[in-house]
């Protein structure tokens, strides 16, 4: 396949959207690409001062950008309720995009609230979070909830009798059944908020196999890796920069063609890159009782109810 073109975008002056993660690596890039475009941005991130390095590269390649940084910390449910009341204080919100996660832990650890850190972050964190910001987020009609998955759902099942890996923890695996987790939940919203006649879109997006060295250069912290002409030209066989990456997950956000339901991925082979397209998903992600089990685990583990039918 060619390389991708960047999709164009339609104008988003007067759209608020909220990018959880937006200080590095998608996140990052869906922020510019979407401010770029016109969208007032609000990142929603643990570091401030990485929040300062994000909102000073956007303006710089984004010149004129309307954009903010909220302190979001999904490891700790009393920062991610403190982020909700603040998030939802600023009125309409075009757009959710629940990005941000833990890739690797070296060996389990647990979040404040004692989840294992990928489950607790990736899961559990988004969940009471979109959860508490539901209310507003329904209060005005078209908004759409952005889920970041994983082709490494496609590896796993879940263990809804040990979800967060307390018998047996391996890295990768524990990491493929949080972004499980994720789709599945992602899924059960979209069917739940049909149900109750809601209009807000539960989307899920991947970004294939994307990596910091094969993007464009930018000033954030950390400062992404640059790698050597042999890392770079081994990784472009198989995989794209992440600013690439970001292109199905901004598309899942404003595309007009997007719906609740879908699941945006690059078109290339085995989706590893590419432009982005609707893609498919494991049915195993799509089963309603999946996710009626998932969903009762994940209320009774962060005490948030969304009140939709089942």
């Amino acid at each position: 396949m060619s390389a991708a073109r960047r999709p164009a975008l339609p104008a988003l002056t007067g759209r608020t959207i909220v990018v959880t993660g937006g200080t590095g690596g998608l996140g990052y890039w869906a922020s510019e690409q979407l401010a770029q475009a016109g969208a007032s941005v609000v990142i929603a991130a643990r570091s401030s001062e990485k929040g300062a390095a994000a909102l000073a590269s956007l303006r710089a390649h984004a010149p004129g950008a309307d954009a903010r940084f909220v302190h979001l910390d999904l490891a700790e449910l009393g920062s991610v309720a403190r982020a909700a009341e603040e998030l939802s204080a600023l009125g309409r919100i075009d757009a959710l995009v629940a990005n941000a996660g833990m890739l690797a832990t070296r060996g389990r650890t647990e979040t404040v609230d004692g989840f294992e850190t990928m489950i607790g972050t990736n899961f559990l964190g988004h969940f009471a979070l979109i959860g508490r910001m539901l209310p507003s987020l329904a209060a005005h009609p078209g908004t759409r909830i952005v889920h970041l998955g994983s082709i490494s759902h496609e590896f796993f099942r879940l263990d809804l009798d040990d979800l967060q890996s307390a018998r047996r923890f391996r890295e990768f695996r524990s990491y493929g059944r949080s972004k499980l987790a994720v789709m599945t939940y992602a899924f059960e919203l979209d069917r739940r908020l049909r149900l109750a006649g809601a209009d807000v879109a539960s989307i899920v997006a991947h970004p294939g196999f994307s990596v910091d060295e094969l993007a464009p250069d930018r000033d954030i912290l950390p400062r992404p890796k640059r790698g050597n002409p042999i890392t770079r030209a081994a990784y472009r066989t198989i995989g794209q920069g992440k600013d690439v990456g970001a292109w199905p997950i901004v598309a899942a956000a404003v595309d007009p063609q997007a719906e609740g339901g879908q699941y945006w991925g690059p078109d290339g082979w085995r989706q590893l890159k590419g432009a982005p397209t609707v893609v498919g998903a494991k049915a195993y992600a799509r089963d309603p009782a999946i996710g009626r089990r998932l969903w009762a685990e994940a209320e009774r583990l962060t005490g948030v109810e969304y009140g939709l039918p089942d």
